[in-house]
């Protein structure tokens, strides 16, 4: 497991790998387009002068190449596959800084902030349309026809799962009756829907074992679960240096799973101090202080913090179900080790 603030080896030893395959398709993109994504990505600042910063740490690509590499199949072939999965996830991030008002990404402005919301949408429309463009060099690398319009399929079954899940995702800003099990269908397809095509996609590039890709399924889906909550963990408890973001998430009034625990199981002047709280357009200083101590005095964080590791031990247990040799399955349980122990 990689220490706080790094990436274990299983992670980033295919960011260059994924990140030179991720230039090829963004370069292909008309300038005006490509220099908001490369901007986005980390590679160059706002004026288009070339940097090297950090965007991201490229799990779900990384979960991808892991995937095949368990199953056998060959990682070269299916990296088209592994940077769609990484667009598709960079579009939703552009659309997610707009919708939350979100100014920062990664201790920079975010493409909205920098180029207004109108040319931001066309950013990540960009990026979303890249993703299949991306996909369709599959057939480049010696996939099967039917191989590619099968992965096609996956991919956008799980785009449209994500889009769900964001929509809902906005709709609960405004409610206070939202329930766990509401929040836990909605990382499932906010989420865990991405994380789970990516480890199905790339077993099924792989082999051609379908109870394979069904079990690659299944621990991409728990694990994404786990992922989100302790997602929801850092946003309220983590470091802002670390996290990279502008606002907790308890500013912007968002249901993640500590706050959703936190209406439901409190009462009296509690349950009538969080929802006079999140009556507001937004919860600013000394707020934000007393809903953490809230949070806190109602055992939110142990609640989410056991909650996530129930899904990660439920998607290891996906993983064993395969029965492969420990050996290929060790990278996959490094990178979903650090997946519950990061601190950014």
């Amino acid at each position: 497991m990689g220490t706080k603030h790094s990436l274990p080896e299983s992670i980033a030893s295919y960011r260059d790998t994924v990140r030179v395959e991720l230039k090829k398709v963004i370069d292909s993109c008309p300038s005006v387009l490509c220099n908001m994504l490369r901007y986005h990505m980390g590679w160059q600042d706002e004026h288009g002068h070339s940097c090297s910063r950090e965007s991201g740490k490229f799990i779900r690509s990384t979960l991808c190449l892991l995937s095949c590499q368990a199953v056998g199949g060959d990682m070269s072939q299916v990296l088209p596959a592994a940077a769609a999965v990484e667009l598709i996830h960079n579009f939703s991030l552009i659309h997610d800084d707009i919708e939350d008002a979100s100014d920062e990404r990664h201790h920079r402005p975010t493409v909205w902030k920098l180029w207004g919301q109108s040319q931001a949408i066309n950013a990540g429309d960009a990026m979303f349309t890249l993703a299949y463009i991306a996909l369709l060099k599959l057939k480049e690398r010696g996939i099967a026809d039917e191989k590619v319009a099968s992965s096609t399929k996956m991919l956008s079954l799980a785009c449209l799962e994500l889009c769900e899940g964001q929509c809902l995702d906005v709709e609960y800003e405004d409610r206070l009756d939202t329930t766990t099990e509401d929040y836990l269908d909605m990382a499932d397809k906010k989420t865990a829907a991405l994380f789970a095509v990516s480890t199905s996609l790339g077993a099924y590039l792989g082999s051609e074992d379908s109870k394979l890709v069904d079990f690659f399924h299944l621990f991409g889906k728990e694990l994404g679960i786990a992922y989100q909550i302790y997602d929801d963990i850092l946003g309220i408890w983590g470091m802002e240096e670390s996290i990279g973001k502008s606002n907790s998430d308890i500013s912007q009034r968002k249901k993640t799973l500590p706050v959703v625990y936190g209406l439901q199981n409190s009462e009296g002047e509690e349950r009538k101090r969080l929802e006079k709280l999140y009556s507001q357009k937004s919860i600013e200083g000394e707020d934000i202080t007393e809903v953490t101590k809230i949070l806190d005095h109602l055992g939110a964080r142990d609640y989410a913090e056991n909650l996530a590791e129930q899904y990660y031990h439920k998607a290891l247990a996906h993983l064993e179900a395969t029965q492969l040799d420990t050996s290929r399955q060790a990278s996959l349980k490094e990178t979903a080790c650090f997946l519950l122990k990061r601190d950014f």
